[in-house]
């Protein structure tokens, strides 16, 4: 079961004792495997093998950071799920997944990676973390909610991956625009 984050003053222990979910990255229903099976798995095959990342995927290939994303790391990664990216304004995605726009795709899913492992016990000491983008992501705990940019809502944490971890959120969060 992916850790879902809840109710004040549960935060701390769901982050520090539920463990990660290995069956994130399998079908829905398949039996959970192990956790040093489910971290030999990167963080692009963690999300290829979800179907709530399809969109996130598409992104990734057409900004050709999937092999960033299998690479060594580490990494954190703050996942949008397709329900993030549907958020957007009509359009938004299809006309960022067009080669022309590659540039404002890759600033776009950069800015959800910080480097290094962060977990959520981590993540909950910050009050910001800058992004492999160039800019820094607001961090905000409110009891048991942690919010990116006072935008994006972390919805699951602590995926384990072979290089790196991601936590999931609801909404796409967009750099700052560059002056």
């Amino acid at each position: 079961m992916i850790k879902r984050l809840c109710s004040a003053g549960a935060l701390a222990t769901a982050l520090v004792l539920a463990a990660p979910s290995p069956s994130f990255a399998h079908n829905h229903g398949a039996a959970e495997a192990s956790s040093v099976e489910a971290s030999m798995q990167s963080i692009a095959d963690i999300a290829a093998g979800n179907p709530d990342f399809s969109t996130l995927v598409a992104a990734l290939k057409a900004a050709d950071l999937v092999a960033t994303l299998d690479g060594k790391g580490p990494f954190t990664v703050f996942a949008p799920t397709n329900d993030a990216f549907a958020k957007l304004p009509a359009g938004t995605v299809e006309n960022l997944l067009k080669p022309e726009n590659k540039a404002a795709l890759t600033a776009i899913l950069t800015y959800h990676v910080v480097p290094g492992s962060v977990t959520a016990a981590d993540v909950v000491k910050l009050d910001s973390a800058k992004t492999v983008e160039g800019s820094a992501i607001a961090i905000a705990v409110d009891g048991g909610t942690v919010r990116l940019n006072d935008a994006a809502t972390v919805t699951a944490t602590d995926i384990e991956a072979s290089n790196g971890v991601i936590h999931v959120i609801d909404t796409v969060i967009l750099p700052p625009a560059k002056k």
